[in-house]
């Protein structure tokens, strides 16, 4: 079973990343990481933080020699605001470090800071938000790369590009190739593959900063070349669009998703919605009439594109504070100010491929299985074998 977990604080040494469950063979490149931690950090509406880090992964375990060898992958981040942090948040205690503190005690609303207080009976949110916070996802981009490598081996690529900003949105579908252009790009503004699109969504940035208010997005990650039969129909959680849904959904300030052409076909009828099955005699497959289905059906992918997409919130922490309780007093007072993004996209599409790469990795493994690169290829291609006979 392929399992990956994070550690680590915002405002900490490092974040720590680890990988369980991949077959050994595996090409890895740490520089492919980086670029992936460096699409992370990019797009128009990024707060100061991302002026002062500079991700770049350390594989520690797990692959030697450029290829993954079967066991745990480690990785380290560091973070290099740490310098800044060190008397603030010392592992061991020391006498005086009551007044390097800085405490948070006026929770902000739509965080975590006051539910986790509550929860863990902390009257300083500094431990709840450092935790909460979204520098997490750094992490969770690096495991991603190391997914994405696995599925590169097999033809399946993961992309995406955000499709609204506040209320400014792409009006139309994004191609493929625009898609691949847009993950090339060495200079990233919003993350939309139309430029005048793009434009209307700057503009909402703008009004977020002119007001010191902070603006939402929708992102939508893309997968292709998925074959048909990962996922399962069986039992709940084996349901690969569940699982999908709870990836995405588990992003900071994420809380909504879509996959395929949800919301559009809620509000329409069976005969509309449903794609058309038709059979290509030449190429002895089967095809469809369209793809609002997402590329899953029954749990199961279908052969078509995954189409996942993301709903983030507004970011919680405004430079002009919302109406909150002090923690200490329990008088009315405005909320805390944490150093913060106005807009995260399309950060936040980055860290969607991420999750939408580890959870078909862990799906694909789980079919084909094998404790190295080339026993998994024995088995895939067998299957596809299979699929061409069917």
């Amino acid at each position: 079973m392929l399992r990956f977990e994070t550690a680590g604080e915002s405002h900490g040494e490092c974040l720590v990343a680890t990988l369980t469950g991949l077959p050994a063979g595996i090409p890895i490149s740490v520089e492919a990481v980086n670029r992936e931690l460096w699409r992370r950090q990019q797009g128009y509406g990024r707060g100061g933080r991302m002026k002062i880090e500079t991700d770049r992964a350390e594989i520690v375990a797990g692959v030697r020699h450029s290829h993954t060898i079967g066991s745990p992958i480690a990785i380290l981040i560091r973070n290099r605001d740490w310098a800044n942090w060190t008397e603030t948040l010392p592992v061991e205690d020391f006498a005086g470090s009551e007044d390097k503190r800085k405490p948070v005690t006026r929770p902000r609303p739509g965080h975590a800071d006051l539910a986790g207080g509550i929860k863990y009976g902390f009257h300083d949110a500094r431990y709840i938000l450092e935790r909460a916070s979204a520098r997490e996802t750094t992490a969770r981009v690096a495991v991603g790369a190391i997914a994405k490598a696995l599925l590169g081996e097999f033809g399946i690529r993961v992309l995406s590009h955000v499709i609204a900003v506040g209320p400014a949105k792409l009006e139309r579908a994004a191609e493929w190739d625009e898609l691949v252009a847009l993950s090339q790009r060495e200079e990233v503004l919003l993350g939309c593959v139309d430029p005048q699109a793009e434009a209307r969504m700057k503009a909402a940035v703008d009004e977020a900063y002119r007001t010191g208010d902070t603006v939402g997005t929708v992102f939508e990650v893309v997968a292709r070349g998925v074959p048909v039969g990962l996922g399962s129909h069986v039992a709940w959680d084996t349901r690969l669009d569940g699982r999908l849904a709870q990836a995405i959904v588990s992003m900071q300030a994420v809380k909504g998703v879509e996959v395929g052409f949800a919301a559009e076909g809620a509000a329409s009828y069976g005969s509309k919605v449903q794609d058309t099955i038709h059979y290509d005699r030449a190429g002895r497959r089967f095809t469809r009439g369209a793809n609002r289905a997402g590329g899953i059906e029954g749990g199961i992918t279908n052969g078509q594109d995954v189409l996942v997409r993301g709903l983030l919130k507004p970011i919680s922490t405004l430079r002009r504070p919302l109406e909150s309780v002090d923690l200490a007093t329990r008088e009315p007072a405005l909320a805390a100010y944490e150093r913060s993004d106005v807009c995260v996209a399309p950060a936040a599409g980055v860290i969607g491929e991420a999750m939408v790469a580890l959870v078909l990795a862990s799906a694909f493994l789980e079919k084909f299985g094998g404790d190295s690169l080339a026993e998994t290829e024995r088995n895939y291609h067998g299957y596809l074998e299979q699929v061409k006979e069917y």
